[in-house]
């Protein structure tokens, strides 16, 4: 599932990170910790990789990270405002620099006509930064395409935190 481009960008991000001084947490829902699982797949990942949250469950992610179960119950998790928490939750949680976070409908069931399969939305925490919000709608090219192009759109968004503003 996880190619070679993927674990190519995963070590430049990890060797850039550790440059920088830099230390990541994720949130992670639909992609059920690829992310972490990819970013400490890299050699000296432990000077990077701060720790990695799989909240799963709308319970999971109000425990573990802080996200308001009202929110949750008012926009549901795949949405941008859970996104946003899930990520300041996370930074919040932790003792890294940056998290992302990702929530979304991997499939095959589970869509609807409003949150279709392949709906994903991240969400990106920076200390002293505003936090950021994505959206990505993949289609329906399956469950494991959708988790890997999710994979993808997160360490595209930790790539972001290192150019400049």
């Amino acid at each position: 599932m996880l190619d070679d481009a993927l674990v190519a960008r995963a070590e430049a991000l990890v060797k850039a990170y550790a440059a920088a001084g830099l230390r990541v947490a994720t949130a992670e829902s639909c992609t059920g910790g690829l992310v972490a699982g990819l970013l400490t797949s890299v050699p000296g990942s432990s000077a990077v990789v701060e720790r990695g949250f799989v909240t799963y469950s709308n319970e999971a992610k109000a425990e573990a990270i802080g996200v308001p179960a009202d929110l949750i119950a008012a926009q549901g998790a795949v949405s941008e405002p859970v996104a946003r928490a899930m990520a300041e939750g996370a930074l919040a949680h932790s003792r890294a620099d940056v998290a992302v976070a990702v929530t979304g409908i991997a499939g095959p069931g589970g869509g609807s006509a409003l949150k279709p399969v392949g709906l994903v939305h991240f969400g990106l925490a920076a200390k002293g930064r505003p936090s950021v919000h994505r959206a990505c709608l993949y289609g329906d090219p399956g469950r494991a395409e959708i988790r890997r192009l999710a994979v993808a759109e997160a360490l595209d968004l930790l790539e972001g935190v290192l150019k400049p503003a």
